[in-house]
Order: structure tokens, then C-alpha cells, then sequence
């Protein structure tokens, strides 16, 4: 079970190192929340947490970004909020990413639930009066 509170900008990097120290297995991540309430934002710093040193912006017009660590491996940056039908995601060749050992962010899952893996964890960002972010599974 995941509850991270982040009060301001300077809780990023350590929010993300505890969703990392929680995941167990899971390489699969998917957030859900309003729009505004810091997906992109927390993802980027999972990226930075893991290696990345390329500059993590949302995929939302390309639906998919990749960035690499600097040990080289792959992480997918899903952005679903644009999709209209489930069928763009069976034409870019969804299960080649979301089945494999690589690392896959994914913003708007509800989009698609019915193709999200198994191993996936579901987060939720629910943002507070106060400006916080809680970040839930």
C-alpha cells in the first residue's frame, strides 16, 4: 500500500524514492488523477531517480516517449489522454511495450484498462485544497 503526501516541489525526489522502494517487482506504473495534479511532474522524477538523463516531457500529443538510463535501459512514458478508441494502442504495437521487462509509466490508464498487464501498479493522485498531492494505491 502506497500513501506518499507531497507538499511542494522539494518532496519530488524523495516521494519518488519511496514509490521505487515500494514497488517490489513491479516495472509497470500506472497514474491516474486530474488534470493539473502532477503526473508528468512525478514521473519525471522517477526518471531522474532511475537514471534518466534526458529531459522527460508528456508524451501527449505522441502518446509514447522513451528515455534511457545511463546504464541503457529502456523506459516508456505513456500518455493515454488522447486516445479515442483502444485501437490506436493495438496499432503502435501496445503489448511489445506494456509485456515487456522494461520500465513503462502510464498516464490516464482508465483509458484502456482493459489491456493494462497484470503486473501493473495503479497509483492515484488526488490533490488536496491546500495545493498537497497524495499519491495512492
Amino acid at each position: 500500500m502506497i500513501n506518499i503526501e507531497i507538499k511542494s516541489l522539494f518532496d519530488l525526489d524523495q516521494a519518488a524514492t519511496s514509490i521505487l522502494d515500494a514497488l517490489g517487482g513491479f516495472r509497470k506504473i500506472a497514474f491516474s488523477g486530474e488534470m493539473g495534479a502532477g503526473k508528468t511532474t512525478i514521473i519525471q522524477s522517477l526518471c531522474k531517480a532511475l537514471g534518466v538523463a534526458d529531459i522527460v516531457s508528456s508524451p501527449t500529443f505522441a502518446l509514447i516517449n522513451e528515455y534511457f538510463t545511463l546504464s541503457g535501459d529502456s523506459i516508456f512514458h505513456f500518455d493515454l489522454y488522447r486516445i479515442e478508441n483502444i485501437s490506436e494502442l493495438y496499432d503502435m504495437g501496445y503489448e511489445e511495450y506494456f509485456y515487456s521487462d522494461s520500465w513503462c509509466f502510464i498516464e490516464w490508464p482508465e483509458k484502456a484498462l482493459e489491456l493494462m498487464p497484470e503486473d501493473i501498479l495503479m497509483l492515484h493522485i488526488d490533490v488536496l485544497d491546500n495545493g498537497t498531492r497524495v499519491i495512492h494505491s
